[in-house]
């Protein structure tokens, strides 16, 4: 199916080729992330670490935990979600954990997660992990995103205290920019084959992307 094929970049990432097949052609984004991500920093003032919170929409958590509940209760464990977290984790790493950024220009680049788990409450899964460094980050700026290049999910942090700084050093500031937001119209207007050219290497995500910037003395 042409959904499927346009969507394979986040099926894969996100483990819901299922969804994606019933998904209707057209109607970029079909999964929806609210985000929190903390800045770790060391004693040096060096970045070391990301802690991501991706809240996903209640349709996905839906789909996603199906099949899952071991006491049939409509509770679910950590130990219930726990082969679905792990399956989320090991995926996103062909595509960077959708997430991405530049100290003083540099790219970031980042290792394996870590302390990685999902929680469900309030009918909505949130997949929490560390991201840490390949090694220590050093620059007074820094930005930082989360996004899906191929636009298949939508991620938006939450509020404008969604990025926050743990551990940096006195003065060191974070603000968030949000791009005007994606047009629904607009959106209706661009085909299918558009969104099945979009590769990881594409810029169209970052552009629908907010964008946290730490700048410090």
């Amino acid at each position: 199916m042409t959904s499927v094929k346009s969507s394979a970049l986040a099926s894969a990432a996100l483990a819901i080729a299922l969804l994606i097949e019933n998904a209707p052609a057209g109607a970029h984004p079909h999964v929806f992330i609210v985000a929190k991500s903390e800045l770790v920093y060391d004693s040096s003032g060096n970045f070391t670490a990301v802690k991501q919170h991706w809240t996903f929409d209640e349709s996905y958590s839906a789909f996603a935990v199906q099949g899952l509940d071991s006491k049939k209760d409509g509770k679910f464990t950590r130990e219930d979600l726990a082969g679905l977290a792990k399956i989320n984790v090991e995926s996103l790493a062909e595509y960077d954990y959708f997430s991405f950024g530049k100290s003083s220009g540099k790219k970031l680049e980042f290792g394996q997660p870590e302390n990685y788990w999902l929680d469900y409450a309030d009918g909505k899964l949130t997949l929490n992990f560390t991201l840490p460094t390949k090694a220590p980050i050093s620059g007074r700026t820094l930005t930082f995103q989360v996004y899906d290049p191929t636009y298949f999910v939508s991620f938006v942090f939450d509020g404008p205290q969604a990025v926050t700084l743990q551990g940096a050093a006195a003065g060191c500031t974070v603000s968030i920019k949000a791009p005007p937001r994606f047009d629904t119209g607009a959106s209706k207007s661009l085909s299918e084959e558009f969104f099945n050219q979009l590769s990881a290497s594409s810029d169209y995500g970052a552009g629908q992307a907010d964008r946290a910037l730490v700048a410090c003395p």
